[in-house]
């Protein structure tokens, strides 16, 4: 590598560390055609530049960059905008390409996940990227897996080209509402990027396989989906608007996932930003609240029960928060509730829920029996009864309860 490349990658990675939205997708392996006998990557194994998770626990390593960070926008919170004062660099297609297949040559990386700056037109930036993803799936038959950002506002011909190749798709909404857009990011349009996700959720549709509509596999179309990012604490935003924003992608626009990037002051950064970082534990608690929604059928308005000025509490996990707020459906009976009970159940997760289920179908659970699922014990002890073990009457009484469960060591129980 030159030391102008070496130059331009130090940049170029640097800069797209702010963009939390790179986990992949349940894409799958890319397999080789009839006449395609040949290709390199795989989603599996190995340690690279960028560490990301898929959703069943797998660990990908990915080339993380942008294509430039060259941008004809202003957005105050980003530190590639026309205004800042940083050092700018720019990749050719050839360069993204070269480095692709180099480093997953050497066993860096097992995937690219490519955004840009916008430069001249944003249909100018999406063709050069689609020309990268193309390159890569065409001319060096590359098989791992490749995240790109879409530029709302390119032509959709070019947004559909682009997941074609592309593994995962996605478009930062990075406010939550128009309002803080036109502060902090006045030449972007919530309405424009809305209905960007909606014709790719069209097109992810339309391509899927239907066997009793054509009995042909149509070409792969984004088969990870699309998610985006917000960015949490630069604006007035509350919790309540952020997860009301959240819950309308999931329903109307199918997204995979949203991820949630707590706001972090910049070099050069705008004056109309805040001085001080959010907090990271309210990053923690809107990915809890977020897990909850899609995976444990609460609603926002259990979640947000009770809570102060419609922020999630900080000092405790979601659940639990509501558990504290809901006693009186406690002590849950692990071997007569229903699903939708023992998924309130604070330290159960949803496959522990599953595995319940299954086991009771043939057996009573006992105490012994949680313990070698290595369940968080001291967390249930208040909010469960199984065959041989019920709570004491006035523990769910405690005021303290919830600093308590902080501290397990002072709930005593046998």
């Amino acid at each position: 590598m030159t030391d102008k490349l070496a130059t331009k990658l130090e940049i170029l990675s640097d800069a797209a560390k702010y963009d939390a939205s790179c986990a992949s997708g349940t894409a799958g392996k890319r397999t080789a055609g009839k006449n395609d006998k040949k290709g390199i990557g795989s989603l599996t194994g190995g340690t690279g530049i960028c560490h990301s998770f898929t959703p069943d626990g797998r660990c990908v390593s990915l080339l993380k960059i942008l294509m430039t960070n060259y941008c004809i926008y202003d957005c105050h919170y980003c530190i590639n905008r026309i205004s800042s004062n940083v050092k700018r660099a720019r990749f050719t297609v050839q360069e993204v390409v070269d480095l692709t297949i180099n480093f997953y040559k050497r066993n860096y990386i097992e995937g690219l996940f490519l955004s840009s700056g916008i430069i001249h037109t944003p249909d100018y930036t999406m063709e050069s990227m689609v020309r990268i993803a193309k390159s890569l799936r065409q001319d060096h038959h590359f098989k791992g897996y490749i995240h790109l950002k879409t530029i709302p506002n390119a032509s959709p011909e070019l947004q559909t080209e682009a997941g074609l190749y592309a593994d995962r798709l996605s478009i930062n909404v990075e406010m939550p509402t128009q309002k803080s857009l036109n502060t902090y990011a006045p030449e972007k349009e919530l309405g424009e990027i809305h209905n960007a996700m909606g014709r790719l959720k069209n097109k992810i549709t339309e391509h899927k396989y239907d066997k009793t509509y054509s009995g042909r596999r149509p070409p792969r179309f984004a088969p990870g989906g699309q998610s985006t990012q917000m960015i949490i604490g630069a604006d007035a935003s509350d919790d309540k608007t952020i997860l009301t924003s959240s819950v309308d992608l999931y329903n109307h626009k199918k997204l995979r996932r949203v991820y949630y990037s707590a706001f972090s002051p910049i070099p050069d950064a705008s004056q109309v930003l805040p001085l001080k970082p959010a907090p990271l534990v309210r990053e923690h608690r809107l990915y809890q609240a977020d897990w909850l929604l899609r995976f444990y059928d609460f609603k926002l308005d259990e979640i947000l029960q009770g809570t102060k000025d419609n922020m999630l509490d900080m000092d405790h996990d979601p659940k639990l928060a509501w558990a504290l707020r809901n006693r009186d459906i406690f002590p849950i009976d692990l071997n007569r509730a229903e699903k939708h009970l023992l998924l309130r159940v604070p330290g159960l997760g949803a496959q522990t829920v599953r595995k319940i289920l299954s086991i009771r179908r043939h057996t009573n659970l006992s105490w012994e029996d949680l313990a070698k699922m290595r369940l968080p014990l001291n967390k249930l002890k208040p909010f469960i009864t199984v065959s041989n073990y019920r709570p004491p009457l006035y523990l769910l009484d405690k005021n303290n309860l919830g600093d308590m469960l902080k501290k397990p060591e002072q709930i005593e129980l046998f």
